[in-house]
């Protein structure tokens, strides 16, 4: 048995760990921020579900992670290195997820009270985004 294969399916349980808080977050505050529309006779903005979704890329970054790491796992001698890369890269990957889903949180209460700043919101969210994106492509670049 190769002790390595603990670190594959590690990088996929951990962003999606992430992304799911991130996404219930975001889902929690667009859904009090709908309501707050509702009472008011706003209309409710339906591009929250834009920020509710965000959270979401980073369970295919771990995807992406695991499917390297299943083939790296083929050489035993890489056994520590994949676990490492798959634990904490994919902790990496599901805090990025979680904090930008924190973030989305507060976007939709933003844009729902003012109707303004979606593009400037997206761009929070890219930007919390980018360290996922770096820890799988460097992680690539180490296990490929």
């Amino acid at each position: 048995m190769n002790i390595g294969l603990l670190g594959v399916g590690s990088a996929l349980a951990f962003a999606a760990m992430g992304s799911a808080l991130g996404s219930g977050t975001a889902g929690m505050a667009a859904v009090g921020a709908w309501k707050k529309a509702f009472i008011q006779n706003k209309p409710a903005p339906f591009l929250l579900v834009a920020f509710v979704g965000a959270p979401l890329t980073q369970t295919i970054y771990g995807l992406i992670l695991m499917n390297a790491l299943a083939e790296a796992a083929q050489n035993a001698e890489m056994a520590w290195l994949i676990i490492g890369a798959g634990v904490f890269g994919g902790m990496a990957m599901g805090m990025s997820a979680w904090f930008q889903g924190k973030a989305a949180a507060v976007a939709s209460d933003a844009l729902a009270e003012t109707g303004k700043g979606f593009g400037n919101y997206l761009l929070v969210l890219g930007l919390v985004e980018t360290v996922a994106l770096f820890v799988m492509v460097f992680l690539l670049g180490v296990v490929g």
